[in-house]
């Protein structure tokens, strides 16, 4: 099983997740403070959500809204 970009966070967990309020899958990332997080994959509304000491908050209340389109696999 592949290792997660997300430190902290098994492969297997990450394959289960998915945004809250959209319900697509999520996305390694990191924010524009250089800490990790999960970004949604939606193509209508991205949204990405901070991993603190290798725990996703998915609330919608602590999510960023993301201008730019995901990243290509």
């Amino acid at each position: 099983m592949p290792r997660s970009a997300t430190p902290g966070i098994d492969p297997w967990v990450r394959h289960v997740l998915r945004c809250p309020v959209t319900g697509a899958e999520l996305i390694d990332g990191t924010g524009p403070d250089g800490q990790p997080e999960l970004v949604s994959a939606s193509e209508v509304n991205r949204l990405a959500y901070p991993v603190r000491d290798g725990v996703p908050i998915l609330l919608a209340a602590e999510a960023r809204r993301v201008d730019t389109a995901p990243p290509e696999d």
